[in-house]
């Protein structure tokens, strides 16, 4: 395959495939690529933290919580979480984040696997072998879009939940980690398509190509020679 699309191709996968690995790793591990964060104007409660909690950040394998202090707790780690939120003010009113919303973004380290398979294939010269790290990548493309999807879902849910505790004026906001699954979801799909261009150029140039013979000219009158 030529060289102008296979260097753009492995490029945009090892950039999908980074930032698919950082935002798997997620929180508690790197607590800045969470997928959804939510700022309490006032004091509010979650999960062991009954009080003085300014910030709430869900991530892949748990939740952290700031206090006013700026100080961590994070959860345990583990696949699929539950976090309660309450409030100060309103110790009456609370909500829980179940593990059945949580426990579907375990699809972010899938889909960084396939990635990861994509981009060994890329390196390859055989020509078959390029097109299945095309497909390979629109497979992955595929999981980070369904991952991107359960994303959307958690942020919407919990910023409707949060809304329902009195007295803590939230502020729901996507994290970065939300962000870079949609980054890595368009690098992905360049990749496969930067494939696929590059294997229909390479077909189009090979049909094209006229094979000459190198036989010798021979005269027009050497046609009307009897044969032996």
């Amino acid at each position: 395959m030529s060289r102008i699309f296979c260097i753009p191709g492995i490029i945009f996968l090892l950039c999908a495939f980074v930032l698919s690995f950082l935002t798997s790793i997620s929180l508690p591990y790197v607590t800045a690529l969470d997928i959804t964060r939510v700022h309490f104007g006032n004091a509010g409660t979650a999960g062991t933290l009954d009080q003085g909690v300014t910030e709430l950040r869900l991530g892949v394998w748990a939740y952290c919580s700031y206090d006013v202090n700026d100080s961590r707790t994070c959860s345990k780690a583990g696949h699929g979480y539950n976090v309660g939120i309450g409030s100060v003010v309103d110790k009456n009113t609370s909500v829980i984040i179940g593990s059945s919303w949580t426990r579907g973004l375990a699809v972010h380290p899938v889909a960084t696997a396939i990635t990861f398979v994509a981009l060994l294939l890329s390196f390859s010269q055989h020509i078959t072998v390029t097109l299945v790290s095309s497909i390979v990548s629109f497979f992955a493309a595929l999981l980070t879009l369904i991952a991107f999807a359960i994303d959307i879902a958690l942020f919407v849910y919990v910023r409707h939940q949060v809304k329902k505790i009195n007295g803590i004026d939230p502020n729901t906001n996507a994290g970065p980690g939300f962000w870079l699954t949609l980054v890595t979801f368009i690098l992905l799909l360049l990749a496969g398509g930067t494939v696929c261009f590059g294997r229909r150029k390479d077909r189009l140039s090979g049909a094209t190509t006229t094979t000459y013979t190198t036989s010798e000219k021979k005269p027009f009158w050497s046609r009307f020679k009897r044969k032996n």
